[in-house]
């Protein structure tokens, strides 16, 4: 995943990207939770392969494997 998914605190502030672009992944997810189809994605971003937009799933799927705690916020 890090051949196609990067982070720079310079490049769309920080957010992951794919990589030699500045399409995020949430963008991407974002697409794909409305609907639309990976071909519809790539139709819309012609600059990604489909090998991009797995590795956004990829992404997203090994960030919700971590732990996360919910604290009230006073």
């Amino acid at each position: 995943m890090p051949d196609r998914i990067t982070i720079a605190p310079d490049i769309c502030n920080g957010r992951p990207i794919i990589r030699g672009t500045r399409i995020t992944v949430q963008t991407v997810l974002e697409f794909l939770a409305a609907g639309d189809s990976m071909d519809d994605v790539l139709a819309e971003y012609p600059a990604l392969s489909r090998d991009d937009v797995k590795a956004c799933l990829d992404y997203a799927s090994r960030l919700m494997a971590n732990h996360y705690s919910v604290l009230p916020v006073a």
